[in-house]
């Protein structure tokens, strides 16, 4: 059984890692914040020094979303999580960084991007530039590093004050409206399929450095917001502030399918909707209404 560091456990992704089949395929190991301080020098060497891995899920960053709580230092502490990881990379196996696909320019998107466009425009905010930074790396570099790039993903545990699916359907749970500021399209991937993507990165030998973990469709934020009432099975109005359609988040995941051919699959939005409302509506006594009742 190959043993798999998971750094970043107690986030969004790394709670549905957690969940996962992974859990019975691999040895999964996920220290805590206070064992394994990723932008903590020091303690990174002591740590790594009394570990080895067959591979890591690099899933650990201090957040940039609109609701983190602190914005101060994002490029230098995310900088730092990256390459004091990637110093021990001789003690790592492979390292599957969990990237985005910030690292494209949020100032330049383009239809259905694909990895070359990568470099086109450097991103001018903190976040998209740590991904520009550390995707330059692992171009060149000598380690064994692959960049996944996803574009938007939601599931269990995100953030449902700001998170646009789980913000609508916690909304209609709570009889009220659903609302965005415009119409976008994205390239939503449902949490639960990241899993077999990363146990093929695991088991496989990728022929690049860089992928966009992208499923096939691509779906529209007044879609989904549609989608979600008609599974809610009430009446709640959609509001959208401004008309039009603004710039597209979507990545081209040829790439990707190339290699993994029919064992890339992906759960139909509509299903992957169904499967999380219920979720939520199995967890509402715990949910906090006050978060729902302006938007960030």
């Amino acid at each position: 059984m190959k043993k798999v560091l998971l750094t970043g456990g107690s986030g969004f992704i790394g709670r549905n890692v957690r969940e996962s089949f992974l859990t019975g395929r691999y040895q999964l190991i996920c220290p805590s914040h206070k064992e394994l301080d990723l932008s903590d020098t020091d303690s990174t060497d002591a740590w790594f020094s009394r570990h080895r891995f067959d591979a890591v899920i690099h899933a650990a960053v201090k957040p940039a979303h609109r609701n983190a709580p602190d914005l101060n230092d994002i490029f230098y502490t995310n900088n730092r999580i990256f390459f004091n990881l990637v110093r021990h990379a001789d003690r790592c196996g492979r390292i599957l960084n969990i990237g985005s696909g910030a690292i494209y320019d949020m100032r330049h998107y383009v239809p259905m991007m694909k990895e070359e466009y990568a470099g086109t425009h450097v991103p001018a905010d903190e976040h998209g530039y740590n991904k520009y930074v550390c995707g330059k790396y692992m171009e060149v570099c000598r380690e064994d590093i692959v960049d996944l790039r996803i574009f938007g993903i939601f599931g269990k545990y995100e953030d449902y004050a700001i998170r646009f699916i789980s913000n609508a359907i916690c909304k209609t749970l709570f009889d009220l409206p659903v609302t965005l500021r415009q119409d976008r399209r994205f390239s939503y991937l449902y949490a639960p399929d990241l899993m077999p993507i990363l146990a093929w990165f695991i088991e496989h030998e990728p022929r690049y450095r860089a992928y966009n973990i992208t499923p096939d469709e691509t779906a529209s934020l007044a879609g989904l917001a549609r989608m979600v009432v008609a599974l809610s099975g009430k009446e709640s109005p959609v509001n959208i502030a401004a008309s039009g359609e603004g710039l597209p988040y979507t990545g081209d995941n040829a790439r990707l399918r190339a290699e993994m051919g029919d064992s890339l699959r992906f759960t139909p939005m509509t299903e992957a909707v169904r499967q999380l409302y219920g979720w939520y509506a199995s967890v509402k006594s715990e949910l906090d209404r006050n978060c729902l009742l302006y938007d960030k």
